[in-house]
């Protein structure tokens, strides 16, 4: 059974376990599942209203493509434990001579960039994902406004955490290339991000207050 298929309880249960995985990566990508999927059920809460009929098409497409980006996520709670669990291989190999030293350093490099990989879409996607919450809270049911709220702050807390996941990995590497471009790439998103969360999250506690 994959981390996505089990029970909340079970997750959560593993989560809290010394085990290896599943980790911050893997509860970062199930938060922005949470949040692109009250994006969704904003949209679908407004179908079929006359006062918001205008918007529907829109809503439409918005849902056709959250839904994408809330499958991928699920999908990275697996994919973000099989990506660690190399790296937590390569930490416990010897390294009593020279030749082994060698052959650790650069298996544990390799390992610590295919670390970064999934935490990196993880914010890419959240990115995403906060755009879409930014063109449903002007056309969404009042009703259930709050709920674009709930999911921004969630999409948001992803965000950070996946650059956090990103960070811990990129202090180790070597490859100083790698490092920079990671890190502009990574901070340039969560910077956006952030801001248009803020955006979208003040829009809406106007909007609550009217």
């Amino acid at each position: 059974m994959t981390y996505s298929e089990k029970s909340l309880n079970q997750f959560a249960n593993d989560l809290a376990s010394k085990a290896p995985v599943p980790g911050g990566g893997g509860a970062a990508a199930l938060v922005a599942a949470l949040g692109v999927a009250l994006g969704s059920m904003v949209c679908n809460l407004t179908f079929g209203k006359k006062k918001y009929a205008e918007h529907e098409p829109k809503l439409r497409e918005i849902v056709a493509e959250a839904t994408r980006l809330q499958q991928a996520l699920m999908s990275m709670i697996d994919e973000d434990a099989q990506h660690f669990l190399p790296l937590s291989r390569a930490y416990g190999m010897p390294q009593s001579n020279e030749a082994e030293k060698a052959e650790k350093a650069r298996v544990l490099e390799q390992a610590l960039k295919e670390a970064c990989s999934v935490p990196m879409r993880i914010v890419a996607v959240c990115r995403e994902a906060i755009d879409l919450h930014a063109d449903i809270v002007d056309r969404g049911s009042r009703l259930v406004l709050s709920d674009v709220g709930c999911g921004i702050q969630l999409l948001k807390a992803a965000l950070i955490c996946g650059e956090l996941n990103v960070m811990v990995n990129l202090g180790l590497i070597q490859d100083d290339v790698f490092v920079v471009q990671v890190r502009e790439t990574v901070h340039r998103q969560v910077e956006a991000g952030k801001m248009m969360a803020d955006r979208v999250y003040s829009r809406v506690e106007s909007l609550l207050v009217q």
